[in-house]
């Protein structure tokens, strides 16, 4: 582990010399000085705080202000980690107001690269971000701000025409400008083959050992998800120990592809 600051360029070297890399999301400055002394390569502010912290049932009524605070949080406490923050559901419906959202969430938050769901809907407001100076992480696969129009919280891709939809998305993610992206709850070859086919870092959640890094809400990894955790993560505390022991072991089972594990994928 470097002790430099992890950038962009950063996790660009990781993947050319097949390194993993360990994500979790982060909410507050107390957890993202722990993260940051672990090793965590990114903290992620996700609007998933809506429902880890909120006690909502969607990410929906996650506001940009509300984004901007706890990145700013996080960013208090963080040191080493790059700093990624969720554009909420609306905030960048068009790309002048995406425009507009991120500047607040990287002047005010102090957020390093944000991140948005959705694909070709969305190619011209990833070249403005990028074009503006914004590093902008793509979001494919199961996109909890479509959950209402999903129907639920349903894994992606498993047919072809999906399948094939995430894959145009996916190059033309990267092509818009796109530095890195998520792909999440996706069959593990689909997401095997758009990491191998992609430049660009592919971090998996729910998406098999493959990605070129993986990432998990943290309290989903430390177990204090109250309800029935999701099917992909896997509780590190269940052991006991430390905090910090388990996310020295979630960091190590990243990077040594043991984590996720067949029980935890889709295939």
């Amino acid at each position: 582990m470097s002790a430099s600051p992890i950038t962009v360029a950063s996790l660009a070297a990781m993947k050319a010399r097949g390194e993993r890399i360990a994500v979790l999301t982060c909410y507050d400055a107390t957890f993202a000085r722990l993260l940051d002394e672990a090793g965590v390569d990114v903290m992620l502010i996700g609007d998933s705080l809506g429902m880890v912290l909120q006690g909502h049932s969607t990410t929906v009524p996650v506001t940009l202000d509300q984004m901007v605070y706890h990145t700013a949080c996080v960013t208090r406490g963080a040191s080493r980690a790059l700093v990624v923050a969720d554009l909420p559901f609306m905030s960048y419906a068009t790309p002048e107001r995406a425009l507009e959202s991120a500047a607040r969430l990287m002047q005010e938050g102090g957020a390093q690269m944000v991140k948005l769901e959705g694909g070709e809907p969305y190619l011209d407001t990833v070249r403005l971000l990028v074009t503006q100076g914004v590093p902008v992480c793509a979001h494919l696969g199961l996109q909890p701000q479509s959950v209402n129009q999903l129907g639920g919280y349903r894994f992606q891709g498993r047919d072809h025409a999906s399948a094939e939809r995430i894959r145009h998305d996916a190059l033309a993610m990267q092509d818009a400008g796109a530095s890195l992206l998520v792909l999440e709850c996706v069959p593990q070859a689909l997401a095997a083959e758009i990491a191998r086919t992609l430049t660009i870092p592919v971090i998996g959640i729910g998406a098999g050992v493959e990605c070129d890094g993986q990432v998990l809400v943290l309290q989903d990894m430390l177990g204090l998800n109250p309800g029935r955790a999701p099917r992909f993560s896997r509780n590190f505390m269940a052991a006991g120990g430390a905090v910090r022991e388990a996310v020295d072991a979630y960091i190590s089972a990243v990077r040594e592809g043991q984590f996720p594990g067949p029980q935890e994928t889709a295939y």
